[in-house]
Order: structure tokens, then C-alpha cells, then sequence
């Protein structure tokens, strides 16, 4: 077995030998076989594609005893020189160490003078991009205008270092990653011509881990010849180079078309333990969900493109059919943007379990868009009931949630979910008008007891709740008790209440615009909304909503604060019922909505009840999205 350094010993010496790059290499053959040279050449690719190799061909080619050539002979004493790295009008400069202006000048000297055994004067800069800015600007005159018979070749792999004056006074060529199926034919000449056995599967894995290097697809092989085997095996490049099989692959498609969770830790476990490259490991992941998504897509007409032979491609064929073309197609994307957030993440292992288990239960993800598709148009589920008893504030179930904005204050729930009921009037100075309240049902006498029925009232209203009258704020003053039917002949107390224009009872006859302005009117501009400002907007009552539309977004912005909009709600639920709420809107600003108004449509999502069933979860709060 040869161990020898394979790059050096079969670095090509002409244009036809060395591998891809085609518009380059005719390009140059091009111009040496006419004698068109230019000034100055810039070479710019990745490592291991060629650049340096090309320069000294290219070299070859101008000082040939034959030139004007479009090859060299390679048997002339200049090319022979020139090969042997010891011609004096070739010079190789190394950019990393000879970067300095003082180099740059040195080489300004060395260029005046003409060349002494060949046609042209050469100079290759190898990593020109590591001169120095100063070693750049003394070079800008020489490669503009160098003297006759001499020429730069300057080989980067990073030429977007170069100043734009540099670049400007080049022929700029970049050399491209040579294609996997270029390289393995590279390979199989080289093992040809070392008269060794191999198996197929052996050389492409060693290409694709060259990655469109010829150099490191060179070194790679030298690493696979040195085992010193009869038969380059592809079982023994996977287990020098920490690859894993498609033995392993095979075991994890297993494991994901089962939802088998711990058959996929298993295998992860295994890949682990043999330490296997992970970013060759998700590469290959990746190119897998291709071909699988290929196949089911184009059946066995993708097999000329995939490049299976006949009994793989009838493994992948039925893996292939396993799987949805969704399923593919979504593993495929997840795994290939997945890549850099492994290898960069600090538990690249955790992170890599953490992808591979989310594409194992992709089927199982909850579909949010899908499941609101389903529901039919316009029947929406109802919101759950809510809960009677101290409870009474709480929504679905849900306990200790935020009370809604428009039931807060003292005609509503306070923040503890308790309805407040008014305490028996007592032979007490009259309070001052206070803020505007709900209406409250008429409430369960204390003792001495007086038995009332229900109010009667054109909308039924919610059961009242017995609270204690020590519970009640002292300086609330009670609504007007609405005319009930009584058994008993009321107190004398209760015969003169004082009457609030604030304590109106809730009128009766239907609920329109019109009344509820002089409803609003009757209130004599004491309820924190003036009459005067609605007569300029124009409201219309959608199901449980009041939209109040405004004419001017100033007039909005004023009906849109904190105090205004509350007292306007309470008056909404006072005139058209408590399940009522208002919303102001203008045409062309949107107002945002309540915090009562995000939890009801937030219940009624259907996505959202899904998931609570599912994951028996609580709603803790709803906020509006923030961009």
C-alpha cells in the first residue's frame, strides 16, 4: 500500500489533469497559447480547489521553450525548473510572511529587472490577502503598469479582504468546489493508477466529506490507504472518519415511523458512544429526508438523480412510502435548519435528542390552524358557564384569573370574584353621587327578614348573592329597590328612600341608540359620559356589543380613556343588560380590546380549548399581542 503524500505525488502539470474548473483552465490556456497576458490575475476560491497548482501551470505554460503553448511540455529545463519550485523568473511568495511594505518594496525592486532565462517574469503571491494595507497601496502603481514581460498571480481564499483598488487593476477568476461525482472520478484515477482495489461506496463517502476539496478528499484517501488493507472497504473510511452507517440510519427511520421515543434515544446513544462526527452525522440525516422525499414525490425517476444502486434504492423506495410527503417534507426543513443550532449549542448531544425527538412526534403536534379550518363558519363552541356561589368571577373553571375591566368598580366583581350587595338602609345623611354602578338584583333581606320575590324585569338577570352587611363598604349607597310584589307591608324606613338620578331603575320597552342618548340625557352629566359628546358619534348595538363609531379621532381618543370608557360600559350594561359591552371604533385607528373581550374570544377559540383538554391546562391570563 502506498502511503506516500498522494497530493504531491499527483499534483497535475498541465490544464487537462487537473480536476473541474473548466472556464478557468480555458480561459488561461487561452491566453498563453496567444500571448494576452494581463498585468495582474486574481485567483479567489476555497482551499484545495486548485489555485496555486493552476498559477504554476499557467507559469509553465508562458516560459516554455515551445510557447506560445496552451500547454507546457513539462520536459523543457524551464519547466522543469519551474515544477522543481527552483526557477529564478518564477517566484513564490508566501502572503502570511511576506506581508510587510518593506516586501512590498523589495518585490517593486526585484520586478524592474528583466527576466534572465525565461520569457516572462512570474509572481505568485500564495494568501495574498494577509499583505498589509500599506503593502497593498505600494503595490497599486506596479500592478496598474508593471514593465513589460512580468505579471502578478495573487491566490486568496478570501478576497473580500482585498481593497477595491487591488481588485479593480486584476483579471479576477474564482475557482468553484468541484461536484461530488467530479471528485470520485479524481479518486478512482488515483486509485487506478496505484493499482489498488476498492468498493465504490468507500470513494464517495471519502468525497463527500471532502466537501468539494480535491485537497482534503487527497488527505482523506492517504488516511485510508495507510489501515493498510487489501480492499479499501467503505466500512473501514466510516470507522476511521467517525461516520456513521445506513445501518444507523435505517434504525432511527425504524424508530421514528413507530413513535418508538426510547428506540430513538437508543440509537442516539449508540451514535454517541462510537463518536461519530454529529455535523457529518446530521448532513447525512439531512441528504436522507431528500432522497425519501424525492422518491415519494417522483417515485423510481429520482433514482437516476439520487445515484442508488438496485438494492438501496429498493430500501429507500419503501421507507420512502412509510412516511406522509408532509411528514418528509416538514423533517427535511426542521433537521436542515437544525444543523447550526446543534453545533453551536453548548450540549450539542442534548440539543441533537431534543431534534431528533420533536421530529419523532410530529404527527402528534397539535394543529392550531388546522383544527380552526374544522370548525364550522359562524358556529363557534359556547364559553363555559360560569360558576355560581363565592366563585362568582371566575370564568372556565379558572381560579384567581383577572377580573374583566368592564366588571371592575363598585356597581361590579371586584378583584376576590365577590358580588358586593348593598347593606340595609339606615336614617343616614344622604352620600354624595358617587362613580356609576351595575343595576344589582335586588338582594336577600337581613334580618328582620322581609320576603320579596324576584324583580320583574323584561331580561332576566343573574342570581344575587348573600354577603354580610358588614361586608359591604360602608359608603356605598344603595341602588333604588325596583317595584317588587310584596306579602309584607314595607318598613317605614324603606316608605321615603332618598332618589339619586344615579339610582334609576333600568327602563324598560326595547333598547335602541335613541334611547339609550336620552338615557345617557337623563343623567344630567353625571355619570362621567356627557350626552353631548355621543350626539356627535353613532352607535349600533351587534350582539352582545355596543359599537360606538366615531366622526373624529379626537373625539375617540376622549371616549377612549380609562375613566370615560369604564363609566361608558357601566352605562352599556345598565341600559342594554350586563352581558353588553361597548366598543369604540373610528375608520381609520383601531381601538384595542377590553381585557373581557380577549378572555371570551380566547375561550372560544377552538385551538385554545383543544389544547386545555389535552394538556388539562388553566387559563392564567390573556394580554393583546404585542408586534
Amino acid at each position: 500500500m502506498s502511503t506516500s503524500n498522494l497530493t504531491a505525488k499527483y499534483r497535475p502539470q498541465t490544464f487537462g489533469d487537473v480536476a473541474g474548473q473548466g472556464p478557468v483552465k480555458s480561459i488561461l490556456s487561452r491566453a498563453a497559447a496567444t500571448d494576452k497576458i494581463a498585468p495582474a490575475y486574481l485567483f479567489s476560491g476555497t482551499r484545495g480547489v486548485g489555485k496555486t497548482t493552476i498559477a504554476r501551470i499557467f507559469a509553465k505554460a508562458l516560459n516554455c521553450v515551445n510557447a506560445p503553448t496552451a500547454e507546457p511540455c513539462n520536459e523543457c529545463s524551464n519547466c522543469k525548473q519551474i515544477t522543481a519550485g527552483v526557477a529564478v523568473d518564477v517566484i513564490e511568495i508566501d502572503g502570511a510572511s511576506n506581508r510587510g511594505i518593506d516586501d512590498a518594496r523589495r518585490l517593486k525592486e526585484d520586478i524592474g529587472y528583466a527576466p534572465i532565462e525565461c520569457r516572462y517574469k512570474v509572481f505568485i503571491i500564495d494568501e495574498a490577502h494577509m499583505l498589509t494595507k500599506e503593502a497593498f497601496n505600494a503595490l497599486l502603481k506596479t500592478l496598474e503598469e508593471p514593465p513589460p514581460r512580468a505579471t502578478f498571480i495573487m491566490a486568496t481564499t478570501e478576497h473580500h479582504k482585498f481593497p477595491a483598488t487591488i481588485i479593480s487593476r486584476c483579471q479576477h477568476y474564482t475557482f468553484k468546489m468541484l461536484p461530488q461525482a467530479e471528485l470520485v472520478d479524481h479518486l478512482e484515477k488515483i486509485m487506478t493508477l496505484e493499482e489498488l482495489k476498492f468498493e465504490p461506496g468507500a470513494l464517495q463517502i471519502i468525497a463527500k466529506r471532502g466537501a468539494g476539496s480535491v485537497r482534503d478528499s487527497m488527505s482523506l484517501l492517504g488516511q485510508a490507504l495507510a489501515m493498510g488493507e487489501d480492499v479499501l472497504k467503505e466500512e473501514t473510511v466510516r470507522s476511521f472518519l467517525g461516520l456513521a452507517g445506513q445501518d444507523v440510519f435505517f434504525d432511527l427511520m425504524e424508530a421514528m415511523h413507530s413513535q418508538n421515543l426510547v428506540a430513538v434515544g437508543k440509537v442516539l446513544r449508540q451514535v454517541l458512544d462510537q463518536g461519530l462526527d454529529l455535523g457529518f452525522f446530521l448532513r447525512e440525516l439531512t441528504n436522507c429526508w431528500r432522497n425519501m422525499f424525492l422518491l415519494r414525490q417522483a417515485g423510481e425517476e429520482a433514482l437516476s438523480l439520487l445515484g442508488f444502486s438496485g438494492e438501496e434504492a429498493t430500501t429507500w423506495m419503501d421507507w420512502a412510502g412509510k412516511f406522509e410527503p408532509a411528514h418528509i417534507h416538514a423533517c427535511w426543513q426542521m433537521t436542515l435548519d437544525g444543523q447550526r443550532k446543534v453545533m453551536t449549542s453548548l450540549e450539542p448531544a442534548l440539543a441533537l435528542e431534543l431534534l431528533l425527538l420533536n421530529l419523532t412526534s410530529l404527527p402528534e403536534l397539535i394543529s392550531l390552524e388546522s383544527m380552526t379550518a374544522q370548525a364550522p363558519a359562524g358556529n363557534t363552541p359556547p364559553p363555559r358557564p360560569m360558576q355560581s356561589g363565592s366563585g362568582g368571577g371566575q370564568f372556565g373553571g379558572q381560579q384567581g384569573g383577572p377580573a374583566p375591566t368592564g366588571m371592575q368598580g363598585q356597581g361590579g366583581m371586584p378583584s376576590g370574584g365577590q358580588r358586593f350587595s348593598p347593606p340595609q338602609q339606615q336614617d343616614a345623611p344622604q352620600q354624595p353621587p358617587v362613580a356609576p354602578q351595575q343595576p344589582m338584583a335586588a338582594p336577600k333581606p337581613q334580618a328582620p327578614p322581609v320576603q320579596q320575590t324576584a324583580p320583574v324585569s323584561p331580561t332576566p338577570q343573574p342570581a344575587p348573592e348573600p354577603v354580610a352587611p358588614s361586608e359591604a363598604p360602608p359608603s356605598m349607597e344603595p341602588p333604588v329597590q325596583p317595584q317588587v310584589e310584596s306579602t309584607h307591608a314595607p318598613e317605614p324606613v324603606e316608605a321615603k328612600p332618598a332618589v339619586n338620578p344615579l339610582d334609576s331603575p333600568r327602563p324598560s320597552g326595547p333598547r335602541d341608540w335613541d334611547g339609550f342618548l336620552r338615557f345617557v340625557g337623563d343623567r344630567n352629566g353625571q355619570s362621567g359620559v356627557k350626552v353631548g359628546m355621543l350626539h356627535l358619534t353613532e352607535g349600533e348595538q351587534q350582539g352582545n356589543e355596543l359599537v360606538v363609531t366615531c366622526k373624529s379621532k379626537m373625539l375617540c381618543s376622549q371616549l377612549t380613556e380609562k375613566q370615560t370608557l369604564s363609566a361608558l360600559d357601566n352605562l352599556t350594561r345598565e341600559y342594554f343588560g350586563p352581558m353588553v359591552e361597548v366598543r369604540v371604533e373610528t375608520g381609520d385607528i383601531a381601538v384595542p380590546k377590553t381585557d373581557r373581550q380577549l378572555q371570551e374570544e380566547a375561550e372560544k377559540h377552538p385551538g385554545v380549548l383543544k389544547v386545555m383538554d389535552s394538556f388539562s391546562a388553566q387559563m392564567v391570563s390573556v394580554s393583546p399581542r404585542k408586534n
